[in-house]
């Protein structure tokens, strides 16, 4: 008997100093980020059996558990993840924000001026001084284009120097996981069925640690080890072996960085950037996806569609020297970038060309060989198919897109990007300030011996004329007897006659139009004729300056200021969004972590009374040692 209470207060006092340890341990570590606390698991010894029945044999301590909560953990992790993604992603867009909306650094001063000095030329067509202003405003315009486009490369460069320092601090923390689970085996394996509690804890860190990087799934091995996932289910850490990440030259665009997995046979594999979400890497991907690219494409768009309307009426005009108009502006030309790995195997080259400016998107497109000579076409922002299996020539967007040359095998594919570099590749390609077509290079004059109350209007210059030398034709249109039709007569063929007068109605003729209103009188003459002494006339130069509030872009609905204005409330409601969301996802993350803390976290007062409750046990364990060993001192000295 003396032997069973000795052993029972022994096994008192050992689960008592074990809670100590325990205790004392959960204190130290009480600021150790990612520690969880442990407690002890006691059970009691195997009852022994007498004829009064069981009498028990003391406590054991089965193991020292964490307190741990996997639902709660995977709570905390996939709220910090998400609140990375949305700091990476606000730090990248203020940027643009601040950049687009500034006054000074902006578009819409720019556009203010240029069209300034257009109408200064408008006011004074012959001024050489006022046509030389509006060339330098055109510079300038120019100018801010290409510096706005060149501050968001530098936005562009930032965000691929962040991907490689972002994926160099993901393959830091895998190799260390991969490291932690070998530690982990080894541990768990030299005490079967016991966790090694400090090094689970560890691994947990850095498990968090990387998902602030990467959104990461993770699933436990039966030995113990932790493999880790990320995108699609693309492995990173399995048991002792790490994967780790790479950036590289995207496949279909040479010019833009992207993230791929190191293999085990070696090379590099390309991942979907969708996939790639959460953590830094996942908000800088999705800022470049979502805001960065649609911001220089919607630029781009404006330059573009500036330089091919703002074009088209100038060609329309007449310059000082009696010559018509050309190109005022050097319109960038839509890109074609095929891919270089794996490169195509056809010969095929495709041209890209400008049909509509009015009609343009600010998407890129990738066009694929279906073979036999058909093409499908997919709209990447939207990922809709705007034509399949279809036969090239196509008229789409605003864009023609045609077979330049060569022969495209099934499967090869072509990345269309219609308006990225355009605000980069805009320039004003005059250089003389009198080939300003200011004028219109039509003159229209009712004859003196007119006896009728009719009158022509001033003309204008069809867009665009069939064959720009038919302009300098001299048009006579004579009122027949009865004055209800008329004969048109030029120098070329095709003189219409017979043409039934529609009062005010539109008379249309090589390359112009011009209308005849009130009353003529038969044998009354009107001519057309080249406008050889046009030096003050602003004609073109009005419709010039009209264009700057005109619907020429988004399908008709936005003038330039207005388009650039839907740039910069695009950006500043985005960057607002993104802003309030990472407000609100703060506290979510910190309800999170309360709740785990909560049930994981050390608390200094419970852990106090711990170290009470466990020094009063281990005091009266001691006693009952004490007890039995008098007990058994007693028996010795009966028996003398």
């Amino acid at each position: 008997m003396g032997s069973s209470v000795f052993n029972i207060g022994v096994s008192g006092l050992a689960a008592a100093q074990a809670g100590l340890l325990t205790t004392g341990h959960n204190i130290s570590n009480a600021s150790t980020p990612g520690f969880n606390r442990q407690q002890i698991v006691q059970s009691t010894n195997t009852p022994q059996f007498t004829g009064a029945g069981y009498f028990g044999q003391g406590t054991n301590v089965q193991t020292v558990q964490r307190i741990y909560n996997q639902f709660l953990a995977s709570q905390t992790l996939s709220a910090q993840t998400r609140l990375s993604e949305l700091n990476a992603y606000a730090d990248q867009i203020r940027q643009v924000d601040g950049l687009l909306a500034d006054s000074s650094a902006g578009l819409s001063t720019a556009l203010n001026d240029f069209f300034r000095g257009v109408h200064e030329v408008a006011a004074n067509p012959a001024s050489i001084p006022a046509r030389q202003s509006m060339l330098s405003m055109a510079q300038a315009l120019v100018g801010r284009f290409q510096s706005v486009d060149n501050r968001l490369n530098e936005i562009r460069d930032g965000v691929d120097t962040q991907l490689a320092s972002t994926v160099a601090d993901i393959n830091s923390y895998t190799t260390q996981i991969a490291a932690l689970n070998q530690r982990i085996i080894l541990a768990q394996a030299a005490g079967p069925g016991q966790p090694a509690n400090d090094l689970l804890d560890q691994r947990d860190q850095l498990i968090a640690q990387l998902n602030q990087q990467v959104r990461v799934t993770t699933l436990t091995e039966s030995d113990g080890s932790l493999s880790v996932f990320v995108g699609n289910g693309q492995a990173v850490v399995v048991g002792a072996q790490s994967y780790g990440l790479a950036t590289m030259q995207s496949g279909e665009d040479a010019s833009r960085m992207t993230v791929g997995i190191t293999l085990a046979s070696g090379g590099t594999a390309a991942l979907p950037e969708a996939m790639l979400t959460g953590g830094t890497l996942g908000g800088l991907l999705a800022f470049r996806r979502e805001s960065l690219d649609t911001a220089q494409n919607a630029l781009g768009r404006i330059a573009l569609g500036l330089a091919e309307t703002f074009n088209a009426q100038h060609r329309l005009g007449q310059d000082l020297t009696g010559a018509l108009g050309g190109n005022f502006f050097t319109a960038p030309a839509p890109q074609v970038i095929t891919p270089n790995n794996p490169p195509n195997g056809g010969t095929a080259a495709i041209g890209v060309a400008v049909a509509s400016a009015a009609n343009l998107t600010t998407s890129d497109y990738r066009l694929t060989a279906n073979g036999g000579g058909n093409y499908t076409l997919v709209r990447l922002s939207d990922n809709t198919t705007v034509f399949s299996a279809t036969a090239l020539p196509q008229t789409v967007d605003g864009l023609t897109i045609s077979l330049a040359s060569g022969a495209a095998n099934a499967g090869d594919s072509f990345l269309i990007q219609p308006t990225r570099a355009a605000a980069h590749d805009i320039a004003v390609a005059l250089t003389d300030a009198r080939s300003i077509a200011a004028a219109a290079p039509i003159r229209t004059a009712a004859s003196n011996g007119n006896s009728g109350t009719g009158a022509i209007s001033a003309g204008s210059v069809n867009a665009p004329p069939p064959v720009n030398a038919n302009l300098t034709q001299t048009v006579t249109i004579t009122f027949n007897n009865p004055p209800t039709t008329f004969d048109v007569v030029g120098t070329g063929t095709g003189n219409p006659a017979g043409v039934a007068y529609t009062a005010g109605g539109s008379i249309s003729y090589n390359g112009w139009t011009v209308e005849i209103g009130g009353t003529p009188a038969a044998g009354d003459v009107f001519t057309i004729s080249a406008n050889s002494a046009g030096v003050a006339d602003n004609r073109n130069a009005l419709l010039l300056a009209g264009l700057q509030t005109g619907k020429t872009l988004a399908g008709g609905t936005a003038s330039y200021q207005s388009a650039y204005a839907q740039i910069v409330s695009d950006v500043g409601n985005k960057t607002r969004e993104i802003q309030v969301t990472a407000t609100a996802q703060e506290s979510v993350v910190k309800q999170a972590e309360e709740a785990q803390q909560s049930l994981s976290g050390v608390n200094l007062d419970e852990e106090a009374a711990n170290l009470l409750r466990y020094q009063q046990a281990y005091q009266a364990s001691g006693k009952m040692i004490e007890i039995a060993d008098k007990l058994f001192n007693t028996l010795l000295e009966l028996g003398r």
